[in-house]
């Protein structure tokens, strides 16, 4: 009871103020603290009784607003033929809001290494504990003709919490993620996968208020001070202090921005975000420290963490002509990091190393963080480190129409066995059906790995062979076909059948996010249940080639697949597959060509986003039934993206194909209005999924006519859905507007899935 007692102050991160002789010994940062601790001199106060009506018209605050936009191109840096800059970052997380009641627990009297961890943190003037730190240092160019942008990583170091979990590096992905660099030239300023509107946009008169303050110096430079906040605080903006050179120039001097305390923003108690603008040699202003502090609470009932960003950008050049550096100290060199470092540590994070010796050295601690990481890896680990992998965990036990109850065993190796060579399989037992099913993976990886062969870049060859029982919709789904959760569904498995697969494939990523895929496979197909359509088995030889473009993209390596960090991310493929007739089995010669674009839309003044998915798809040569297209069908009550959710397995059958899926969230900018609901801080979401259809009459069969496989006027279905709420659970109502005289057609029905979103 005791290391649990000692595992929930640390973990569960319950803590507060520490001795006041212990919090004398920490000394904060004046170069990050200064912005937060000035104090403001005012001559005169008016009071009056109420406050006057904002007005924009003849508004002097909004006509000077108007020239820092208008201006605001000859400041941004991307208008200039070229420049370059080093860049150093630290993003350190710490558990917030030490109490002195759990610094006096008797347990930890003699744990002087957790005692030692704990700071003093300038921004909110509160004792943190820091439990991980991580640097980086970049190099980044910019060029416009040819329009060419680069960052090239010459440094980093990392040290915490993440190290005791496998896929620790999802952490820091995530953090960078949510807290990406500011540029506030941009419309629209991307942070916490949110969109908030810049206070220098195009569109930001309407969106924000502005008032004059005072006129100021900062150092020699005479500036305006501007206040200014959204016109509706609960909308995504942010509310702050704008300081600009008072000449011709209306150059962003300093900038400094918090959150509203009315914003819709989930589980963010507090941010300050802080820019200073600089003067280089040439007299380019250019942004030389930018600096984030974060208040992170998942529940009310948990405690707080803290995020502290800083950065700091040196070496402008603005000519190609610059020499480079030609000599660095050696990457993570005592010497690089004292070359490199433009923020000094804090005492917290000089003694990371110890706080994690500490930690791991805790008598049963071991047994707990193995079990945490069932949790939340999903995996069961076999040793220390762990060669193989048993799981995942939510697969051991599911059930179908075919198995009744289904049990399956899954391992994987690890790169603690090999970094290039990897191994995973399962074997699966129906316990109705009494058959046995199996899977198994051979993967070469071509660049080492660090656990497991997804890591990006994704460079390898792989051996696929598998004998299970499926439903013709399970392909469209992006989690385990026999995941428990996954077993329930608003309509039958009426098409399940047998496939026994072999298959060989090669796939290449590059940094810039195109990905080339390569793969030859033979497939048999033996339908189990005849509903609707007479089927009979089908064996397959294909060749597949596709191309894939995800620019921007990063990812989250889990145990169990590799998951998008960044969902707004454009995508565009096209692949072509080649049924070969003869080779290994193969019955039927055919051509399919598909095709997907993907785009989400932010749109201005809060109005949230609009995700477009448009997707093609043509078979080109005669083949059966189970070789058409089938639109994209989830059977499931839980959502899934990119699908149709009221469309029957292989309910549309065709071979000319397109469907349109258009997704708007609103972002609470209509609940928000309404009293009493805009403090459930709910969000709306409307979506609209089309496809349009057709059989040519090479592929008609009795049971398939060309006359029932068109879809001219094209299928249609509308959800109206309400997420955040709770700030997890998102339900969506969902309705089919036509063709609702077909056989088991559902003409409405309620979806719902667990979703966090900032």
């Amino acid at each position: 009871m005791k290391v649990i007692r000692l595992l929930s102050i640390i973990c569960i991160l319950l803590a507060d103020l520490c001795s006041g002789a212990q919090a004398q010994t920490l000394n904060a940062d004046a170069d990050t603290t200064k912005w937060y601790n000035r104090t403001q001199h005012i001559g005169n106060v008016d009071v009056t009784a109420r406050r006057s009506r904002y007005s924009r018209r003849d508004n002097p605050a909004v006509e000077l607003m108007r020239r820092v936009i208008a201006a605001k191109h000859r400041s941004d840096l991307r208008n200039r033929d070229y420049y370059r800059y080093d860049k150093y970052q630290k993003t350190t997380l710490a558990v917030n809001d030490i109490t002195p009641t759990r610094m006096q627990d008797p347990l930890l009297k003699d744990k002087q290494w957790l005692l030692n961890q704990v700071e003093y943190c300038p921004y909110n003037r509160r004792l943190v504990l820091p439990v991980q730190v991580e640097e980086t240092v970049t190099e980044n160019t910019w060029r416009r003709q040819p329009r060419d942008s680069r960052t090239t990583r010459i440094g980093t170091n990392t040290t915490g919490v993440a190290d005791l979990l496998q896929t620790g590096d999802a952490l820091n992905v995530m953090l960078a993620d949510l807290f990406t660099d500011v540029n506030i030239y941009d419309n629209q300023i991307r942070l916490l996968q949110q969109r908030f509107t810049s206070p220098i946009s195009d569109d930001a008169i309407n969106f924000y208020r502005y008032y004059i303050e005072d006129t100021l110096y900062i150092g020699s430079h005479r500036c305006y001070h501007l206040s200014f906040l959204p016109a509706n605080q609960q909308d995504f903006g942010f509310r702050g202090q704008l300081f600009v050179l008072a000449d011709s120039t209306y150059q962003v001097r300093r900038c400094i921005m918090t959150i509203p305390q009315q914003s819709d923003v989930n589980f963010v108690s507090g941010m300050q975000l802080s820019q200073e603008f600089t003067q280089q040699p040439d007299g380019t202003w250019a942004l030389t420290a930018d600096d984030l502090f974060t208040e992170l609470r998942w529940a009310t009932f948990m405690e707080s963490f803290v995020v502290v960003r800083n950065i700091r950008l040196s070496d402008y050049a603005f000519t190609d002509r610059t020499p480079a550096l030609t000599h660095r100290p050696p990457r993570n060199s005592p010497e690089f990091w004292a070359h490199y470092r433009r923020v000094d540590l804090t005492p917290g994070e000089r003694t990371m190393p110890q706080f994690m010796r500490g930690l791991t050295g805790t008598p049963g601690f071991r047994y707990i963080m193995g079990a945490l990481r069932i949790l939340i890896e999903n995996y069961i680990e076999t040793g220390s480190p762990s060669k193989v992998d048993i799981g995942p965990v939510n697969t051991l036990v599911s059930a179908n129409d075919i198995d009744g109850l289904r049990t399956r065993l899954s391992l994987q190796t690890t790169a603690n066995l090999d970094s290039n060579l990897f191994l995973s399989g399962y074997v699966a037992r129906g316990w109705r059906s009494h058959n046995t099913y199996y899977s198994a993976d051979l993967t070469w990886s071509f660049n080492k790995k660090q656990y497991l062969p997804d890591e990006f870049p994704r460079r390898t060859l792989s051996l696929h062979a598998a004998r299970d029982v499926m439903s013709p919709s399970d392909r469209f789904k992006d989690t385990d076909k026999d995941n428990v959760f996954a077993a329930l569904k608003w309509t039958g498995d009426e098409h399940m059948m047998y496939y026994n697969r072999q298959q060989i494939s090669f796939q290449y990523e590059t940094r810039s996010g195109l990905k080339t895929i390569l793969s030859l496979k033979t497939e048999h197909d033996e339908p189990i249940q005849q509903q609707s359509l007479n089927l009979d088995p089908v064996r397959t030889t294909e060749l597949h080639a596709e191309l894939q473009l995800s620019p921007g993209q990063t990812y989250i390596n889990t145990k169990q697949r590799r998951l998008a960090a960044s969902p707004g991310a454009p995508y565009a493929a096209i692949g072509h597959t080649i049924g070969l007739s003869g080779p290994l089995g193969g019955q039927h010669a055919f051509h399919l060509t598909e095709a997907t674009l993907y785009r989400r839309l932010w749109l201005d003044a809060g109005w949230g986003y609009v995700d477009c998915r448009l997707h093609g798809a043509i078979q080109w040569s005669r083949v059966p039934p189970l070789l058409l297209i089938m639109p994209e069908a989830n059977l499931s009550y839980l959502l899934a993206d990119n699908t149709f959710e009221l469309v029957g397995d292989m309910e549309f059958l065709t071979d000319r194909y397109a469907s349109l899926m258009v997704g708007w969230d609103l972002s609470g900018k209509l609940l928000n209005r309404v009293p009493l609901l805009r403090r459930l801080k709910w969000r709306e979401w409307i979506a609209v999924r089309c496809m349009w259809g057709d059989l040519t009459q090479k592929n008609a069969t009795p049971q398939l006519t060309v006359a029932d496989s068109q879809l001219f006027p094209p299928y249609c279905e509308v959800s109206i859905g309400i997420h955040n709420i709770f700030q997890l659970l998102h339900v969506e109502y969902v309705r089919r507007l036509n063709y609702l005289d077909r056989p088991n057609a559902h003409r409405q029905g309620l979806r719902f899935t667990m979703r966090m979103t900032f």
